[in-house]
């Protein structure tokens, strides 16, 4: 992950102007602590940070074409480079304008003034856009017309931000820090778009059928399903640096491992750093993730780090977490604390870029609440909901935890191409069928069933789902409740609806995160990057509908799916029993 920050169009083009771009730009140190770059051209200025991780000695932004007219400034990276460098290369265009080559790197677009590779802006349109398999937010300048465009990856891995201040000015910037001061609105950049200054404005350019929520009727091929994420693992790793896995022991993490496993010998890296895998995985010491985690790497030979932490541990780092992943929502606030302080330890390591199992739960409806969906369609919406939503939870999650430290967070189950594959298929075959022995996500499960040459053993490969807050340690959570208790009156929670009128927390807990974010965000347009709503083990607003308990215990853990969470459901029977 990189840190950029574009703001075209001020008023103001003095050397103080220049020192506050400057100024702001290392906000973003942390995403990119390797090297920075500025450029400035009358009213326009776009700046980066730059995290290498594939080829570290070059590829410094702001990158140029040849004559220096189009600039560029980009955080994240492309899988597909090479396929459209052999694209562009058999094209003849009449006029030289500019294009976007991507020469041997993940990591950065290189700009290259090409009579064989030339991209006429107007006539091919910005629908080069959609060609483009990774993920990626960049801001691209042609000084000539001082015409712009700014763009944002399908799903939202890497974050963006657009804002507008007082002058006419328009900005853009990787994290929320670099332009809430600055910007009298400011809004988070929807994925999937493209914002054009000559078009005027905000236009989808991803339009998958699933988007729409039409209900797909392709039949269930574990085959398919299985070479389509082996493929997604095997674009993502590709680096020039030392890499691991984030292991919880779950599902998705364990697939994650178990695949990249396989294909770890293949990479670049396994020539300089080795070919065993790295893993790590942190919880509270007895931890599920811990146990599993463990068994896991010892099954497939791993060199695995256990990373511990304590609930007061967690609660010192609360304040910065939140500032660092600029959210107050309760469920991302207690997944991320343990997945930053992991990325520190990490970082400590010499590890730069790791592999994480986001968005399987999405897309295969994983949530335990998904039990109780009533019928495929809804279930199937549900799921469109959930990734429609990702940049908003998980991915923001993923990506400014693991930033925050200089790391970069690659997700395989959110690759373009497999979530296609896996929202194709009928959605009956997802559904939770017990009478069918169908637990949540049985389809992933299955395509990874292989008795001749198995991922996992079964028990890993059908182990319950454990939400990452839960899967840390129960007493986690617990902790964290009790904490808020302690700083939040009744009082103050009676009035939240006068103090916070917008998204009013509704417990003691969410009050306190609130506080916190108010301290370093105060503006309105701040509080609105948020979403609100109900939600019951992560589910949103409209699926908390599905059964009545559920408004009376409204909390996202997954513990809260009471006769669902076999954890749970056990702890629950012990206590009325006692």
């Amino acid at each position: 992950m990189c840190g950029i920050l574009a703001v075209l169009g001020c008023v103001d083009n003095s050397q103080a102007k220049r020192a506050r771009i400057i100024e702001l730009s290392r906000r973003l140190k942390h995403r990119g602590p390797d090297w920075s770059g500025l450029h400035c051209h009358g009213d326009c200025y776009l700046a980066h940070q730059r995290l290498a991780i594939v080829d570290p000695t070059s590829g410094d932004q702001p990158l140029y074409n040849e004559d220096k007219t189009v600039v560029v400034t980009v955080n994240g990276e492309i899988y597909n480079h090479k396929e459209l460098r052999q694209k562009l290369s058999s094209h003849q265009f009449r006029n030289e304008l500019y294009v976007l080559y991507f020469q041997c790197s993940l990591v950065s677009f290189h700009l290259y003034h090409n009579n064989m590779v030339i991209m006429q802006y107007e006539e091919y349109g910005e629908e080069f856009i959609d060609m483009l398999d990774g993920m990626f937010s960049f801001v691209l300048l042609d000084t000539r017309d001082k015409s712009f465009i700014a763009a944002r990856d399908a799903i939202g891995i890497t974050p963006l931000y657009l804002g507008w201040g007082l002058d006419g000015s328009t900005w853009f910037a990787s994290e929320m820090k670099a332009l809430s001061d600055d910007c009298e609105r400011f809004i988070s950049f929807p994925p999937g778009h493209i914002y054009s200054s000559k078009q005027g404005g905000l236009r989808r350019w991803y339009n998958p059928p699933w988007f729409t929520e039409q209900i797909p009727s392709t039949p269930y091929d574990p085959q398919i399903l299985r070479q389509a994420f082996e493929k997604a693992v095997l674009k993502r790793l590709m680096t020039d640096v030392p890499f691991g896995v984030l292991l919880s022991g779950g599902l998705d993490s364990s697939l994650v491992a178990a695949v990249t496993n396989r294909f770890v010998a293949q990479s670049a890296a396994a020539q300089q750093w080795g070919s065993q895998l790295h893993t790590f995985c942190i919880g509270l010491k007895g931890s599920p993730d811990l146990k599993f985690a463990k068994e896991v790497a010892d099954y497939l030979g791993t060199r695995h780090y256990e990373l511990y932490f304590t609930v007061q541990e967690g609660i010192d780092a609360l304040e910065e977490v939140i500032y660092h992943i600029e959210t107050y929502d309760v469920t991302t606030i207690r997944a991320s604390t343990p997945m930053f302080l992991m990325s520190r330890k990490i970082k400590s390591m010499g590890v730069k870029m790791v592999l994480s199992g986001e968005g399987s739960d999405e897309i295969f409806g994983g949530y335990l609440y998904f039990h109780k969906a009533p019928n495929k369609e809804e279930f199937h919406e549900e799921t469109c909901r959930k990734i429609k939503a990702l940049h908003l939870y998980d991915c923001l999650r993923a990506n400014k935890s693991t930033s925050a430290w200089g790391i970069e967070a690659r997700v395989p189950f959110l690759d373009k191409e497999f979530i296609n594959t896996a929202m194709s298929i009928d959605p009956e075959w997802k559904m939770i069928r017990p009478d069918l022995g169908r637990i949540e996500k049985w389809v992933l499960r299955n395509a990874f069933d292989d008795e001749t040459n198995p991922y996992l053993p079964k028990h890993i490969l059908y182990r319950q789902k454990e939400q990452f807050s839960d899967g840390v340690g129960y007493s986690w959570i617990d902790g964290l409740k009790e904490h808020a208790n302690q700083q939040v009156t009744d009082g103050m929670l009676l009035h939240a609806n006068y103090v916070y009128p917008e998204n009013t927390p509704t417990t003691k807990e969410a009050y306190l995160y609130r506080t916190i974010f108010e301290k370093h965000f105060p503006k309105n347009a701040a509080r609105s990057t948020v979403p609100g709503g109900p939600s019951v083990a992560c589910s949103t607003a409209k699926a908390v509908e599905w059964d009545a308990e559920w408004s009376k215990n409204p909390d996202p853990s997954g513990r809260a799916a009471l006769g669902v969470h076999a954890a749970a459901y056990e702890a629950a029977a012990d206590a009325k029993t006692a």
